[in-house]
């Protein structure tokens, strides 16, 4: 694809970046096929083809208005269109840059920006976000799909007796969504002879802000993740940093991109982005007799973010678990972050189709690898949604 970026942009660090994405597309329209949004709504500017024009006209210089931004939105930056793309078009990173540029471009009604500032500042707030989904359980009769269930009970964290140690990312919703998913890994890791430690104080990846448009503070984010986690990793105390959820983990292997033009982070994002694993990277295989049926619901994160394919699935089988088949398994669930918040049409949209897919078979239980795509689910699943390693998770 031919460029002529605009004077604002061309010589940046994003517009050189931008300049490389496009010239790599070729518009032959493989993406279309396996983008959520362009299922649903069939508009060629709701498919990747389509807004990778209109990030191009806008980094050319030409108008953007309000309906620009609405294509924009509603993509979920699932990312199925990378996996698809023959000539390995980065189309996520484009995205983030064309996301920036329109933002600035066309500023948002007043209640549009207190509900997207409402969520950058409670979702990541650990704290916070506990004693509002606790006032929201008092009165969950009122809306029972809205609000989640109270969690189940982390139960016992071992002690770190092992040489071998790994920490985990605590998160900022997880800890108060589901407790258990942590303290599972911590227990299935023991009984491997590893230790996973989880530094005091629970935060964002940075992925949440970030993909709110408020790239600065996902960026700010980041970098007090790395500062709890650079103790341990400056001295070599841990061989690993896990993330039990997908999407932060995609998050936290790209923290060398989002913090490349940062001169004092730049290094130590990088040393942590080598270092991040996928929970299903480092947990080995814990055979058992037969357990029952279970659908594994592989999201976005792990399959397009991380490239990572069959490793849970075959983690379950080697515990037991008969796997059922799952129709269009590279399809979006429609949580995506926020987006099951900020677009619910288009969101229960997917996770019916998702769900349809998921209990065709009759499973007794859905598994999954994200927290968000946990909870979208469980709102309207008709069998338990867990995360995957709750699974393994057994004496």
């Amino acid at each position: 694809m031919q460029t002529d970026l605009a004077d604002f942009i061309r010589d940046t660090p994003q517009g050189r970046e931008a300049d490389a994405i496009l010239r790599k597309c070729v518009h032959c329209g493989f993406c279309t096929a396996t983008c959520p949004t362009y299922q649903l709504l069939g508009d060629e500017l709701d498919g990747p083809r389509g807004r990778i024009y209109l990030i191009k006209q806008a980094l050319e210089g030409a108008p953007v208005t309000a309906k620009t931004r609405l294509h924009l939105d509603r993509c979920l930056t699932c990312r199925a269109c990378e996996s698809t793309c023959p000539s390995g078009v980065q189309y996520g990173r484009l995205a983030d840059i064309g996301r920036a540029v329109v933002e600035e471009r066309v500023p948002r009604g007043a209640w549009e920006r207190l509900r997207r500032s409402a969520l950058a500042f409670a979702l990541p707030r650990t704290r916070l976000f506990a004693v509002l989904l606790w006032l929201g359980q008092r009165v969950r009769f009122l809306m029972p799909r809205l609000v989640p269930a109270p969690a189940a009970a982390a139960g016992i964290w071992p002690a770190a007796r092992h040489s071998r140690r790994m920490l985990v990312l605590a998160g900022c919703v997880q800890p108060v969504l589901a407790p258990r998913i942590n303290a599972a890994a911590a227990r299935v890791l023991d009984r491997a002879g590893v230790s996973l430690v989880e530094p005091p104080g629970a935060g964002c990846c940075g992925a949440l802000r970030f993909h709110l448009n408020d790239q600065e503070a996902g960026r700010a984010d980041m970098r007090a993740r790395i500062d709890a986690w650079w103790p341990y990793v400056e001295r070599g105390a841990v061989e690993a940093i896990v993330v039990t959820a997908s999407g932060c983990g995609s998050t936290i292997k790209e923290y060398g991109h989002y913090l490349a033009h940062d001169p004092e982070y730049r290094d130590k994002a990088a040393r942590v982005a080598a270092l991040a694993r996928d929970l299903s990277e480092v947990v080995p295989p814990v055979p058992g007799a037969a357990r029952g049926r279970v659908a594994f619901q592989s999201p976005c994160s792990l399959q397009h973010g991380q490239q990572i394919r069959g490793k849970v699935e075959a983690l379950l089988a080697q515990a037991g678990y008969e796997l059922t088949p799952v129709a269009e398994p590279h399809l979006c669930c429609g949580s995506a972050g926020t987006y099951s918040i900020l677009q619910p049409a288009l969101a229960a949209q997917l996770r019916t189709r998702k769900l349809a897919a998921l209990q065709d078979r009759a499973p007794e239980a859905i598994a999954t690898a994200n927290i968000g795509c946990l909870t979208h689910l469980q709102g309207e699943a008709q069998v338990p949604v867990r995360h995957w390693i709750e699974f393994l998770d057994r004496d």
